[in-house]
């Protein structure tokens, strides 16, 4: 069985994760040096976000050069070591890949932008100024502002989804598709596990250049992006085909593994349709990370919508990119047991599971004050939008340390108080914490075959619980959840079970399931 298929999968933001030379930044031998923590989680894998050579407008998604280490992070010999070390370890290795655009220090866009005829000069997406001078038509960036910009040297215009100083690259020339995908040959070679493919339906645009028409909702969009109905920037037709050619390449080397990340509005059909039989491995998108609040019907509604046989799904709470999962559903109920019972969920669905940094501590989302931000697009949004920043702050590993033991000088980003008392050594020591409950409950996933291979069924039960049915060859696990702070009761399932000893777990009284606020009860047919 493939290792990624049920697996769970670690991700690493290395500019917060841990920082081994004092300059203020994670680093990838901060990352060596913490595999052993890793290991001891329980996790098969990590995923390891950008850290590549990078002016760090975007930290990272912004790309220089493919190739090369940007040297905050260290040098190429730091990544082999970590490599190796890894995979004695046992844990996987997969590296995010931002294709859809550049850096504009990149030498490419450098020579791109010289003339209309130079040997990249279609590289990048140009277009002449409408007669008015104007951009030549209607496309948003998601950072705010149109999304192109005009360059003097040229004369034309550059399209960017994202910041000015990220031109998307023009996939539908051929030397651009021959050159990512000797990219991430390299990559293979140097015996990575796998590609995290960053707004993987992103790579091509509409060649007429059509504007996008207006949604037909009105209001309470909170940025212009969302105004529109992405038609033409994003999920055109070609993109599947190139989704079939990084399959080809991926499936070149024994056992390695692509996940898209997909942003559309059409959450779960988007995102099967990526990877359906040939192309990617799996996919996921922002279904569960961008709406709520957290009921059964969000959970059921997105696992349900997935009814392809032929992909398969990933999920996670939480990523580098939105509020922390325990905040942004937890809410005043922000407690150690709603972070354990959104980690026993989360390590309960069908799919393969991304748990990102600090959710196995329980860590809120940190306000940072004004003057301390650095993602731009929380600069520009504030005070509507704090930004990414809350959710990137560095990992406490000491509680009694400076900077919770994450750097000696001042990090990139502060650490907040309130993450010092939640760092890895106070709660190592604690049998009850979140880090030692998420321990127990990856050992529980790894040895329940139910939950990584099984089909889920849901089950219809009183709001708010949830409950579902995971069955493998014939041996089934029920899962109930209370996502509310109080205590609920539900009808015990007719048959005879057993069950599986989780962290706050509800319990039995007669033929019914008893469960506490934010608890669960995972029971197993015999």
């Amino acid at each position: 069985m493939d290792w990624w298929r049920g697996g769970v999968i670690y991700q690493i933001y290395p500019r917060s994760f841990y920082d081994s030379n004092n300059d203020g930044v994670g680093d990838l031998e901060g990352i060596r040096q913490k595999l052993s923590y890793l290991k001891e989680l329980g996790v098969d894998g990590v995923w390891v976000s950008p850290f590549f050579k990078s002016p760090m407008k975007d930290f990272g998604y912004d790309v220089s050069d493919y190739r090369d280490i940007d040297p905050v992070f260290g040098n190429m010999e730091d990544f082999d070591k970590l490599i190796t070390e890894a995979h004695s370890l046992d844990l996987k290795v997969i590296v995010d890949q931002v294709y859809s655009h550049t850096s504009d220090q990149h030498p490419w866009f450098k020579e791109s932008r010289k003339s209309k005829d130079n040997d990249k000069s279609d590289w990048y997406i140009w277009a002449d100024a409408r007669p008015d001078g104007g951009p030549p038509n209607n496309w948003i960036s998601l950072f705010g502002g149109q999304a192109w910009s005009w360059d003097s040297r040229r004369q034309q215009y550059y399209m960017h989804n994202f910041l000015t100083e990220q031109p998307d690259l023009n996939f539908h020339n051929p030397e651009v598709q021959k050159e990512i995908l000797d990219i991430a040959k390299f990559w293979l070679e140097k015996g990575v596990d796998g590609f995290r493919l960053d707004v993987a339906n992103f790579y091509f645009h509409n060649q007429k250049l059509r504007d996008n028409p207006p949604k037909s909702e009105q209001g309470g969009f909170a940025r212009p992006y969302w105004h529109q109905r992405h038609l033409y920037d994003r999920s055109q037709p070609e993109n599947l085909k190139f989704m079939e050619d990084i399959r080809a390449l991926t499936d070149s080397y024994p056992n390695k593994m692509t996940v898209a990340e997909i942003g559309s509005d059409s959450y779960i059909e988007r995102s099967s349709e990526y990877c359906e039989t040939g192309r990617l491995h799996t996919a996921y998108n922002f279904m569960l990370l961008e709406n709520g609040p957290l009921t059964p019907k969000l959970i059921r509604d997105a696992l349900e919508s997935w009814t392809s046989d032929t992909s398969w799904p990933s999920w996670s709470f939480s990523n580098h990119d939105v509020v922390r999962s325990l905040t942004r559903w937890g809410e005043e109920n922000a407690t150690p047991e709603f972070g354990g019972m959104l980690l026993n969920l989360l390590l309960c669905l069908k799919g393969t599971i991304f748990v990102y940094q600090g959710e196995e501590l329980g860590l809120p989302q940190a306000e940072v004050p004004f003057e301390k931000l650095q993602d731009p697009e929380g600069i520009r949004f504030w005070p509507d939008s704090l930004g990414r920043d809350g959710c990137r702050t560095p990992i406490p590993w000491e509680s009694d340390q400076t900077n919770a033991g994450f750097s000696e000088i001042e990090p990139w980003l502060p650490v907040p108080h309130s993450h010092a008392e939640l760092a890895v050594s106070q709660q190592s020591k604690d049998p009850n914490s979140t880090l030692n409950a998420f321990k127990a409950l990856t050992y529980i996933r790894k040895n329940t075959p139910e939950l990584i291979h099984g089909d889920i069924e849901f089950l219809n039960t009183p709001d708010p619980i949830l409950a579902f049915k995971r069955e493998w060859n014939e041996s089934i696990v029920m899962c109930f959840f209370n996502l509310s702070n109080e205590q609920q009761s539900t009808d015990l399932p007719s048959g005879t079970y057993t069950q599986i000893n989780t962290p706050n777990a509800g319990h039995i009284e007669l033929n019914s399931l008893v469960l506490p606020p934010f608890s669960s009860i995972l029971l197993k047919g015999v």
